[in-house]
């Protein structure tokens, strides 16, 4: 071997075994501080855009029952066109089933709003009704002529105001109600003011001369309630990830007033409000509370006290400092409820289609 390539091979040089371990660890090292950094980044961004989901999902919750709460009652007989007579002042019936089939759940009444309180804190139900086409506001006609009301000629009435075919009715006699269905809007050919019922419409009672009629139209309930952590009007999933509603009545001292000066749960007499204690109700207060979907591996959520001494097993409704107490929101049948967060989404809303009898509330 000549010098010059001993010389040659001498002058090259490499690694050694510890600095290629000491890289070894160095870029270990980096590799682990990226990915460290990438998974706090990536734990943000999922509790940020859970959070945000939260957010839209209340607020399209609480939209959506808002609206229908408003309605409540559009259809009803207007006070102001029949003073003695008015559907407030109707006795409790007997709920009207459309199709006389008990497996389908369609029965519906004249309650405008209806609360089911949760029992052992669980979630309230709400059931708002009103029409979807009330023809005329439903201005009540007088019947003239009741001997045909459920044959094809139908009863007589002073105008036939608007009514169609398979609208809800209210006849309405005193206090004295029943709910019944236009089978045929025009029973007589000959003349546009006879209408006639359902056949299986009870006679007497109320179906008399003189009485009211008061054609409602598609007069239909709308059902609020959280089932599997999604919120279901009449069944079908509106929004997901509300996993608490409550609600309460706001009254008023007497039915004349429309000051509000109590909330109440659908609990004990409210339960099933009596005519006098319905016309009462001048409001709505609801809280609906949404969740991130995102399981924190820690507690990020704690119990919360109001200021009337509610413990809720979640977020609070609101302050109740002022008011009567808050409804309670209990989220512990889940055993990982605190490491989920939430946003409470609350809003009180009059019922304003009762609010047009003023001189009856």
């Amino acid at each position: 071997m000549s010098d010059h390539f001993k010389s040659s091979l001498l002058r090259q040089s490499g690694f050694s075994l510890i600095e290629i371990l000491v890289g070894l660890v160095i870029g270990l090292l980096a590799t682990l501080v990226i990915m460290q950094a990438f998974s706090v980044f990536e734990g943000q961004k999922r509790s940020t855009s859970g959070t945000a989901d939260a957010q839209t999902n209340g607020s399209i919750a609480l939209m959506s029952i808002q609206r229908d709460v408003q309605m409540a009652g559009f259809g009803l007989a207007l006070p102001m066109a029949d003073k003695d007579n008015t559907s407030l002042k109707c006795d409790a019936f007997a709920d009207y089933d459309p199709d006389h089939d008990a497996s389908t759940d369609n029965s519906t009444n004249l309650f405008p709003v209806v609360i089911e309180d949760g029992a052992a804190n669980a979630d309230d139900v709400l059931i708002v009704r009103y029409s979807n086409n009330a023809s005329m506001g439903a201005v009540p006609v007088r019947i003239v002529n009741p001997a045909n009301a459920i044959a094809a000629t139908g009863l007589t009435v002073d105008n036939n105001i608007g009514c169609k075919d398979g609208d809800i009715v209210l006849i309405m006699n005193g206090t004295n109600c029943l709910m019944t269905q236009v089978a045929d809007a025009n029973g007589n050919p000959d003349t546009l003011v006879n209408i006639s019922l359902d056949a299986l419409t009870p006679a007497g009672g109320p179906l008399a001369v003189g009485a009211k009629l008061a054609c409602m139209g598609d007069w239909q309930n709308y059902r609020y309630e959280v089932v599997n952590h999604e919120l279901r009007i009449n069944g079908n999933p509106l929004v997901s990830e509300v996993v608490s509603f409550q609600a309460q009545y706001g009254v008023s001292a007497v039915a004349k007033s429309n000051q509000v000066s109590q909330w109440v749960d659908a609990t004990g007499s409210w339960a099933a409000p009596s005519v006098a204690d319905r016309n009462r109700i001048k409001a709505i207060r609801v809280v609906v509370v949404a969740r991130n979907g995102l399981l924190e591996k820690d507690n990020v959520t704690s119990p919360c006290t109001t200021s009337k001494g509610v413990v809720n097993n979640g977020p609070c409704a609101w302050d109740d400092a002022d008011f009567s107490a808050a409804p309670k929101i209990d989220l512990s049948a889940n055993a990982d409820w605190r490491k989920y967060r939430y946003r409470a989404f609350e809003t009180i809303i009059p019922l304003r289609n009762m609010l047009w009898a003023k001189d009856v509330l």
